[in-house]
């Protein structure tokens, strides 16, 4: 559904640095520069961040999350811990299963140094 997404943020390097290893627990490479922007490539979309092109501060969206797909709970635990080790914050509830209407999710929140709301879901072959 989605070619990409494309998050602002206030300081271009410091979010490179918190992309490159939260991304790299899904084996995704480095963010690769094109002028103030840094991309982040898969198979099935982009991942990218920009300084905003109107000159104003970059800010969070209030309710907006970004959730990414993770292949297993350990996954997801460390997407959640490099995040947090480089610069982010947990949110929400710890990382863990939630009870959902169709079924059971692993989730794990934080937010980036910006503050936008990042979620690591795992979603199991067959319900919990």
């Amino acid at each position: 559904m989605f070619s990409h997404v494309m998050l602002g943020v206030n300081d271009l390097e410091v979010s490179k640095k918190f992309y490159d290893a939260l991304l790299g627990t899904l084996g995704i490479g480095p963010g690769v520069a094109n002028k103030n922007r840094y991309f982040y490539r898969s198979p099935t979309g982009t991942f990218g961040i920009t300084t905003p092109i109107n000159g104003e501060p970059a800010t969070h969206g209030n309710g907006s999350t970004i959730g990414f797909a993770m292949q297993s709970p350990e996954q997801a635990d460390a997407f959640h811990a490099a995040g947090v080790a480089n610069g982010g914050t947990t949110c929400e509830d710890p990382p863990g299963w939630r009870e959902a209407s169709f079924g059971k999710l692993y989730l794990a929140y934080l937010r980036d140094p910006d503050g936008n709301k990042l979620c690591a879901l795992h979603r199991p072959a067959k319900p919990q």
